[in-house]
């Protein structure tokens, strides 16, 4: 069996329209991945910005000039690796709080 070079064309497409999502992920991760900033990383922690300020160098983040950013997903892959590291009993209720306050 022979393919016409315009079949190979089409097969060829269809292989790159179903590995690109693989490669350079489908478009949606970059809108469900927010970038946080300084004000925004409080927000979604529940700390304070002076906080984020002393734990910093401890906290996944990036540099875009001078200024610092945090990747959600990243905050998150963070956080629950701290969760998997406590081994102590911890009071408050706000998941984040708990993992927060484990680092400490």
């Amino acid at each position: 069996m022979e393919l016409e070079p315009q079949d190979i064309e089409a097969v060829a497409q269809r292989v790159v329209e179903l590995i690109r999502p693989l490669l350079f992920g489908d478009g949606k991760q970059r809108e469900e991945d927010p970038i946080f900033d300084i004000e925004g990383l409080s927000k979604y922690l529940q700390v304070k910005p002076q906080w984020i300020y002393e734990h910093k160098d401890t906290i996944p983040h990036f540099k875009l000039s001078r200024l610092i950013r945090f990747r959600k997903s990243a905050i998150d892959g963070w956080l629950e690796n701290k969760k998997r590291g406590s081994r102590s009993p911890i009071k408050s209720q706000n998941p984040v709080r708990r993992l927060l306050d484990s680092a400490l």
